[in-house]
């Protein structure tokens, strides 16, 4: 599996998101300026983000983006599923109900790839935006970029 900037550069932006929004919106200029991603890309990731309700768009003077939901709810399952579609590296029809393979039931190789998929999407869905910017803010906090990041020794 390989994924695409649309899930590297969404996860980015969502963690710096999450880290700087606490005060209130965040414009897709702030972000685009802090993580190096351009401001056309990443109002394509926000828009998907945002239908599939992990962030919200507040209009107006002071306006940007807020977590729809707390950090600690948000997946990055969640967000490369939004952002990627499916994070299954192989489609088998054999494991589809009602599948279409002829060899179904003499294939084992099924299985492989029924644990690979399970195994990533176990792997993603585990680890929360929450634990993300706390490891952001403590990398931060290590290099000395002490700028609106509460570091606590």
């Amino acid at each position: 599996m390989k994924l695409s900037t649309k899930g590297r550069y969404g996860l980015r932006a969502l963690i710096d998101l999450a880290q700087y929004s606490e005060e209130g919106p965040i414009s897709i200029t702030s972000i685009s300026g802090r993580q190096d991603i351009s401001e056309r890309y990443l109002e394509q990731l926000m828009a998907k983000l945002k239908k599939a309700e992990i962030v919200k768009s507040v209009r107006g003077a002071g306006g940007g983006y807020v977590l729809a939901k707390p950090m600690r709810e948000i997946s990055v399952g969640d967000v490369l599923r939004a952002l990627e579609g499916s994070l299954e590296p192989v489609e088998c029809a054999g494991l589809e109900p009602g599948n279409s393979c002829s060899a179904s039931d003499v294939c084992v190789t099924k299985y492989v790839w029924k644990r690979i998929n399970e195994s990533i999407s176990q792997t993603v869905d585990e680890i929360k935006l929450e634990q993300l910017v706390q490891e952001s803010r403590k990398k931060q906090c290590t290099a000395g970029r002490r700028a609106k990041v509460e570091c606590r020794n």
